[in-house]
């Protein structure tokens, strides 16, 4: 037993020696190539390679994406309107109406001073109101204008606490904005309130009362928000009286400076002829102002009304006719001289004034829009 375990033992330090002693590694340039060494490099070289397209090919993670969109997202929203150029800021400026621009001034000082701006309001003052009001309105507020300035618009520090109501009023709980009384923002706001009563003319008054007809009378008008019409007030015998409901159609501008008392200078007479469209002076007293009445100048009597031999034009009588009226009645036709024109009539058929001959044919065309239905007498 002993023998068998010496003779073992032997047998184990041998193999140890021999077979258990760590071979060297075979040298860079060796031919000597072990298959697991080459697998190895093998795999190396595709993984890299594959990392390599991974990087060029790869798309970007849900994450990334959000967060790219969230970034530009977050660019756009930090854009303020006052950053566009000031040509496209006009643009769109001028795009919006009068309540939309008295809020955008309670946003901001740049804004504010943007919207404030003479020539938008100008072109809103234009675009309601050119038919109605003229230099006679303009000349009014300018005398008239408060010591204090007109209320704009209310401004929070922080918040978009301003509204802008039908009636023009804003509210707010902290600053007070006013706008420079003689702007013609000021004016426009005053007009559109209703504050600001200017003169103005006003067809067929009295709501179209027969006696009317035709006629176009000096007021001082007040316009509505509310109904979008207008109130009148005419004076007579030092009484004003007041007219409601009157729409636009029925109001015009001034067309002459002579006031509504006062013969009108009439520097058209020689050049009248048969079928000119002319409106003249006409008051039931003198007690009274004058209103405008529309007719068209007719031929003498003593004319046949060919046009080849009429004379009407070179004669000193002119013959004005007014066609509402019926051929019997004492209205229709009324002579007048053009040399030393001045003030004819009696308490009875009224008295005429100056005349004013229309070339205008939007103004020809208003006349015959407010005519009769039916003759009057």
């Amino acid at each position: 037993m002993l023998l068998f375990l010496v003779s073992c033992l032997s047998f184990l330090l041998l193999f140890s020696q021999s077979f258990l002693k760590p071979k060297p590694t075979p040298k860079m340039g060796s031919r000597v190539w072990r298959f697991p060494l080459f697998f190895r490099e093998i795999l190396f070289l595709l993984a890299k390679k594959r990392k390599d397209l991974r990087k060029v090919f790869q798309t970007p993670s849900s994450k990334k994406i959000v967060s790219t969109k969230f970034e530009r997202k977050q660019e756009i929203c930090s854009m303020s309107l006052v950053d566009l150029p000031d040509l496209v800021l006009d643009c769109i400026l001028e795009k919006l109406s009068a309540a939309e621009l008295c809020s955008m001034a309670g946003v901001c000082i740049a804004l504010r001073e943007k919207c404030t701006s003479e020539h938008l309001w100008q072109k809103l003052l234009k675009q309601k109101w050119g038919e109605s009001i003229g230099a006679a309105a303009y000349t009014q507020w300018q005398s008239q204008i408060p010591a204090k300035r007109f209320l704009l618009f209310t401004e929070k520090r922080r918040s978009k606490s301003w509204l802008f109501s039908n009636l023009f009023r804003f509210k707010s709980e902290t600053r007070e904005k006013r706008v420079t009384p003689n702007s013609v923002m000021s004016c426009y706001l005053a007009l559109e309130t209703g504050k600001f009563w200017f003169p103005a003319q006003v067809f067929n008054r009295e709501n179209g009362h027969v006696g009317f007809m035709l006629s176009c009378y000096d007021a001082q008008l007040s316009y509505d928000s509310a109904t979008d019409n207008f109130v009148a007030r005419y004076k007579a015998q030092g009484r004003s009286m007041i007219e409601e409901g009157i729409d636009w159609k029925r109001i015009r501008a001034p067309t002459v400076k002579t006031p509504a008392n006062v013969l009108h200078i009439s520097t058209c007479l020689n050049d009248l002829k048969p079928n000119d469209h002319i409106e003249i002076q006409w008051r039931k007293n003198k007690d009274f102002p004058y209103g405008w009445w529309y007719g068209v100048v007719a031929h003498l009597d003593s004319c046949s009304g060919n046009e080849l031999t009429c004379q009407c034009h070179i004669s000193d009588t002119i013959v004005l006719e007014f066609k509402q009226y019926s051929g019997e009645s004492r209205w229709r036709k009324v002579e007048m001289k053009r040399k030393g024109h001045r003030e004819i009539g009696n308490e009875v058929d009224g008295f005429y004034g100056g005349i004013r001959k229309l070339s205008n044919k939007q103004e020809i065309e208003k006349w015959k829009q407010l005519w009769p239905n039916c003759t009057l007498e």
